[in-house]
């Protein structure tokens, strides 16, 4: 077997991460779906999310991020991660417009892991360590 990469490694290490990150945001839409459906109105101006919404919104995002963590279809799942991600960066717009205001500073963490998050896309099919194969 051939050994692993420098990128390889790198690649598995971002996917775990942002993976990690992800999977954090969709548990809160089942642990505490009340925050969640607040993040939702502030940031994505959906109102009246309910507890079962919420929980059908959480399954279908922890369906696409295990897919995404175990390297299964690939153009769909890093696609979609991508465009969650991008979705919800691009959304905090208000908050980096007062970056020293409360925690706005925090949301410039996103920015990076947007990279990374496309950086997963684009090299896809270079990232194969430690994935299903089909």
């Amino acid at each position: 077997m051939k050994r692993p990469s420098h990128l390889q490694w790198s690649l598995l290490f971002m996917r775990a991460s942002i993976f990690v990150v992800m999977l954090m945001w969709t548990l809160d839409k089942f642990i505490n779906p009340g925050h969640a459906a607040k993040v939702y109105e502030k940031f994505y101006w959906l109102t009246d999310l309910n507890v079962p919404l919420m929980a059908v919104i959480g399954t279908v995002e922890l369906i696409i991020l295990v897919g995404f963590l175990l390297g299964l279809y690939k153009r769909f799942s890093y696609g979609a991660v991508l465009v969650f991600h991008a979705i919800s960066t691009v959304s905090s717009f208000q908050q980096y417009l007062a970056p020293f205001e409360g925690p706005n500073l925090l949301f410039f963490a996103a920015w990076p892991m947007l990279a990374g998050c496309l950086m997963l896309y684009l090299l896809r099919d270079e990232d194969n360590f430690m994935t299903v194969k089909r």
